[in-house]
């Protein structure tokens, strides 16, 4: 196993300490698996996994907690995703997480509306899910309200601003399994959607060792 960097490395150059993160994202151990469930955790095996919570802001507290108590190398964040024009149950790998709660055209006052993922992690997780979307995700605390984007989610954006605060690369990667505005749960297609997460993490593994 490749060793760690140092204390000392993150002390002096925090830009190291990511570049040295994202080439170590690679190996066996290391890579932390973040959903907002056990049931979008459940299927996944041989993994290390943390359950965040629903919510952005449960998200954000529980990722800055897992980075601080396991130095992950790097985060994949995972699970399910309304969408309004893809289908159930299409891959979307987040080009940018859109917090679309605190968007305010008229508001002056300065606010992280968005996070990007690492682009070389996303770079890897692509070329090994080549069918997955390339889209930006919002997210927002009340399903339907992540109007920016064609996806949404409710978690995405808490994650990767706690991972990029600390500098961890992340990347999130969902399953759509509904479409905006169902109102009816029972025609949302979970089990699809969890099911293409868990062959999506599985080809992971297999090719880039989460």
């Amino acid at each position: 196993m490749p060793p760690r960097p140092s204390a000392s490395l993150a002390a002096s150059d925090p830009r190291r300490l990511r570049a040295a993160r994202v080439a170590d994202a690679s190996s066996v151990s290391g890579v932390l698996v973040v959903a907002a469930t056990q049931r979008e955790l459940e299927l996944l095996d041989g993994v290390e996994t943390l359950c965040c919570g629903i919510g952005p802001v449960e998200a954000a507290l529980a990722t800055a907690r897992g980075i601080a108590e396991r130095a992950p190398r790097a985060i994949l964040h995972v699970g399910i995703a309304g969408a309004r024009t893809l289908e159930p149950p299409a891959l979307v790998l987040g080009t940018q997480s859109v917090y679309g709660d605190v968007i305010d055209a008229a508001s002056v006052l300065p606010r992280v509306e968005r996070a990007e993922p690492d682009a070389a992690l996303l770079e890897a997780v692509h070329r090994a899910l080549p069918a997955a979307h390339l889209l930006p995700i919002a997210t927002s605390a009340r399903v339907g309200g992540g109007t920016a984007c064609d996806v949404e989610a409710m978690e995405g954006f808490g994650v990767l601003r706690a991972a990029a605060l600390a500098g961890v690369p992340a990347v999130e990667l969902r399953a759509v399994s509904h479409a905006v505005g169902e109102p009816d749960r029972a025609r949302w297609r979970i089990d699809d959607a969890l099911a293409a997460l868990r062959d999506a993490v599985s080809r992971l593994n297999e090719e880039i060792d989460v």
